[in-house]
């Protein structure tokens, strides 16, 4: 009795590559197999650099959000002073942040003092946030003490010497060195009103966070300075916490409660930032189903080349199966047909999203500037470039759907040849 062939030996990969190499006339690779070939390469591409470009933004948006602001921002609820003024002031704010400091995970507790107000020069205005903050704590914002671009040295911050954002910097014209005015509607109580409060301070440092709207709106001024220049003798608005991971954040808010004391509440980065990284998330998902479509689409070409190759290879399979193939044999046969278009497919497809993910800044900057400049409005995304994070996982996902997708659809045609009549393949012939 003759010994049954192991499935996938080398008599099948032989017989398939040969119909592979054929040429047009003799029934081998179709216009429609290549048309597969490369819808399946252009898919994976991009759903490889749709997945990078995601997993960019997200990093991205993550790390100036977390680069330049508070991890968790401690405050006061509202209370009455002993005059009958309600507050949120914090007037222990150093006990407070010195027992914020001591807790594990915590790796700074800066206290704050904040306010809006309008900064000019020139005749030019602009409406900015200022960061009451001492020099030491400033130093240890990561964003802020180690930035993209910078201008002035953060060493010279103190005194009567400020911090701003360049995109002050720039809407207003102010170079290291000049005097900013800055205008408070909450100056001087006098019998007749409040007084704006107007001030001059020199800038000595302009940062670029990386991240549009601090750089557009945020001024840091000396703790001492912000104290007297918003009425705050003696207290703080806000601690600003840091942590080593902030995406556990949460498993801290019990700690940091009773450390702050009975009137503590609290505001982390993922309740100022998690509607956008909630809308991130919807947007990810709704883009990886779509790029799985097109995916789909690409892997259903190889079901019509693969079927018109099953037509043209009718006799040789008549032949094949009066040799002795089994039915199983010729499945394989036209099962490796089919999935060798998707392998190379995705194959290629890899190498080229990988390229495109890694290479997409010079790529995006001719795209910019075949549109002539503007394609990128950073005042819309917040960011000023388009980011790129290529990840294991994500080209590993694309692989799999990809060839999971080549293998599913290839299964119909090749069970369409296994299944055919030999005598029916050879009656004409």
């Amino acid at each position: 009795m003759a010994k049954t062939p192991a499935p996938f030996s080398a008599f099948e990969w032989m017989i398939a590559m040969r119909f592979l190499r054929a040429r047009r006339a003799e029934g081998g690779v179709s216009v429609m197999t290549i048309i597969s070939l490369v819808g399946i390469t252009l898919a994976v591409a991009a759903l490889i650099v749709t997945l990078a470009v995601r997993s960019g933004f997200r990093a991205e948006l993550v790390d100036t959000i977390l680069g330049a602001n508070a991890h968790v921002t401690v405050y006061s609820s509202v209370y009455v002073t002993e005059d009958g003024q309600t507050t949120r002031a914090i007037t222990d704010y150093r006990a407070i942040a010195d027992r914020i400091a001591e807790l594990p995970d915590v790796t700074r507790a800066a206290p704050l003092v904040k306010g809006q107000v309008m900064a000019t020069m020139q005749g030019r205005n602009s409406g900015v946030e200022v960061f009451g903050i001492t020099p030491e704590d400033l130093k240890t914002i990561p964003r802020i003490a180690n930035p993209e671009a910078k201008r002035g040295s953060i060493d010279d911050f103190g005194d009567q010497r400020i911090a701003i954002g360049s995109g002050i910097a720039r809407e207003l014209g102010v170079q290291v060195g000049d005097k900013l005015r800055l205008i408070s509607p909450d100056g001087v109580k006098t019998p007749f009103g409040t007084s704006p409060r107007v001030a001059a301070y020199d800038v000595a440092y302009i940062f670029t966070a990386g991240r549009y709207d601090i750089d557009r709106t945020r001024i840091y001024m000396p703790f001492d300075e912000a104290q007297i220049y918003f009425n705050r003798d003696g207290a703080a608005d806000e601690i600003e916490v840091m942590v080593t991971d902030p995406e556990t954040v949460d498993r801290l808010t019990i700690d940091l409660l009773a450390a702050g004391g009975p009137r503590t509440l609290l505001w982390t980065w993922q309740d100022s930032s998690g509607a956008l990284l909630r809308a991130l998330a919807v947007e990810d998902n709704v883009m990886f189903v779509i790029m799985s479509i097109l995916v789909l689409i690409a892997a259903m070409n190889i079901i019509s080349g693969l079927i018109m190759l099953v037509k043209n290879k009718g006799r040789d399979i008549g032949i094949l199966r009066t040799m002795g193939l089994t039915e199983g044999s010729i499945l394989r046969v036209f099962f490796i047909c089919g999935s060798l278009v998707g392998v190379i497919g995705t194959t290629f497809g890899v190498i080229l999203g990988c390229l495109f993910a890694i290479y997409i800044d010079p790529i995006f900057s001719f795209v910019n500037y075949i549109g002539g400049g503007g394609v990128w409005d950073p005042s819309i995304r917040g960011i000023y470039q388009l980011p790129a994070k290529l990840e294991l996982g994500d080209v590993l996902t694309s692989v799999a759907l990809s060839l999971g997708l080549s293998f599913g659809v290839t299964i119909f045609p090749a069970r369409r040849a296994a299944r055919m009549n030999p005598v029916e393949a050879l009656r004409y012939e």
